[in-house]
């Protein structure tokens, strides 16, 4: 880029700018704001919310990408609160669904119930990966007891070695899809093990009553950043993709498409993967670099397919299913009333969903609803999905799928400051790593981390 046209942009000066306007990023603005620091928030997305994306059927608003909180999550939740986002619980009450091996069959529990062997099998592997759990170091897994042997394997290869059954193995591919948007065989064991134990452990990762699946948002969850944002002000700037952060001994400069913006401290929220995106100056340590390659993120699609009435709850179905083929893999009752619409939200397995256009993608989903829900399921009133793998700007989620020996050679660059740049998201985080929670947290975090570094302001001089 030419100098004159650098000395075109507008010129802005701040204490702290913040890159990316998902939660991390505007919980890390809002936090430097109250104790009364300067800001700018810079997005490259024309909206906020980041992994979180509201989108509408059969006039309900429903949650394109993060859905879902626990008890626990208490951070997002205080966030939510004080902007008025309330919680409804996700609809559980009547018999799971579970598509197995060309069969069709009901439960009633989190575990499918399956033959008795089976069932063996899965509590057997279950306990196996619990232990390993237990010795997980969760906010420096690059450092726990046999690391290095367990970042060796995949996930999948694990599973082989334990010679799990295909029943079991189909379940803990439904649940790699979902949290990494991967198969087992493309984590690494090390990684699945940090980010189980950061979400209390399989029984609260998997579970809908006390679990991480307990309730979701009426509003939405992007609707809680976005009032967040809307308190942010002209502090947040939209479609604004940041090229280039430049720093030295006085503080950093960063360059967006329309305006360079000077600070003492730069906090970028990016997805590890999506760090590369940045050109920095000085450039980052071959550790950090060798995480932005590594540390890839996963893919995973969702449909949502409305109905005139839940009619499956009439048949004593809960709207939750588990299937081992297909397009979908998973589904949940969303519907906002008893009355209607009825909405069910699938869970979509992108090589086989993403590349086809959006009729045969439609059509591909609601088969597969006939054959879990009978033939009430082949009239919907609407249709809507989202494929996050092809989104144009920092495409990809839930979370990073990061391949064996990814973790223990570069983990440590999740967290370790680049001179004056540092580092959140919910990446970054030990405990609720991989969630809502766990980016609001790790913004909090180092906005108060920064807040002790910058130097105190008299009355008169105060950021506002």
């Amino acid at each position: 880029m030419s100098k004159s046209l650098e000395r075109a942009k507008a010129v802005t000066s701040v204490d702290v700018v913040v890159i990316g306007a998902g939660f991390a990023g505007l919980s890390a603005a809002d936090r430097l704001v109250s104790l009364g620091k300067s800001v700018r928030v810079v997005e490259g997305r024309d909206r906020v919310g980041g992994r979180s994306l509201s989108g509408g059927i059969a006039g309900v608003e429903v949650d394109l990408g993060a859905t879902w909180v626990s008890p626990r999550h208490t951070a997002i939740r205080a966030l939510a609160n004080r902007v008025g986002c309330a919680t409804t619980d996700q609809f559980a009450e009547g018999r799971n669904v579970l598509w197995m091996a060309g069969k069709r069959r009901t439960y009633a529990s989190t575990i499918p119930k399956v033959s008795p062997v089976a069932l063996v099998d899965m509590a057997r592997v279950q306990a196996a990966l619990e232990k390993l759990v237990a010795t997980i170091d969760v906010d420096k897994a690059w450092e726990s007891p046999e690391a290095t042997r367990l970042d060796d394997i995949s996930f999948g290869e694990w599973l082989d070695q334990k010679h799990a059954l295909s029943a079991t193995r189909a379940l803990m591919t439904v649940v790699s899809k979902v949290q990494w948007g991967c198969t087992p065989g493309d984590v690494s064991l090390l990684h699945a093990l940090r980010y189980i134990r950061a979400a209390g452990g399989v029984d609260h990762m998997l579970d809908v009553e006390g679990g991480q699946q307990q309730e979701r948002y009426l509003q939405t969850t992007q609707e809680i950043a976005k009032r967040l944002a809307d308190q942010l002000g002209d502090s947040v700037v939209l479609g604004a993709p940041v090229r280039r952060i430049t720093q030295d001994d006085e503080g950093v400069t960063v360059h967006t498409d329309t305006e360079v913006i000077s600070a003492s401290y730069a906090i970028v929220t990016a997805a590890p993967s999506h760090r590369a995106d940045i050109e920095f100056e000085p450039s980052l340590p071959e550790a950090a670099e060798g995480l932005a390659r590594s540390w890839r993120m996963g893919v995973l699609s969702k449909a949502f397919v409305a109905y005139d009435k839940p009619f499956w709850r009439t048949n004593g179905l809960s709207g939750e299913a588990v299937t081992d083929t297909g397009t979908v893999f998973i589904t949940f009752d969303v519907s906002p009333d008893p009355s209607g619409p009825g909405i069910l939200m699938a869970f979509c397995d992108p090589r086989v969903f993403d590349d086809f256009d959006p009729e045969t993608r439609r059509s591909q989903v609601i088969k597969q609803l006939v054959d879990l829900y009978g033939e009430q399921a082949s009239s919907p009133i609407d249709y809507i999905d989202h494929r996050w793998g092809a989104e144009q700007f920092a495409p990809g989620g839930p979370n990073p799928a990061v391949a064996p020996r990814a973790t223990t050679t570069y983990g440590k660059a999740l967290t370790e400051p680049h001179g004056r740049i540092h580092w959140a998201g919910t990446e970054t985080a030990g405990e609720w790593a991989g969630c809502m929670n766990g980016a609001v947290l790790t913004g909090q975090r180092v906005a108060e981390r920064i807040n002790e570094l910058l130097p105190s302001r008299t009355p008169e001089g105060a950021s506002r």
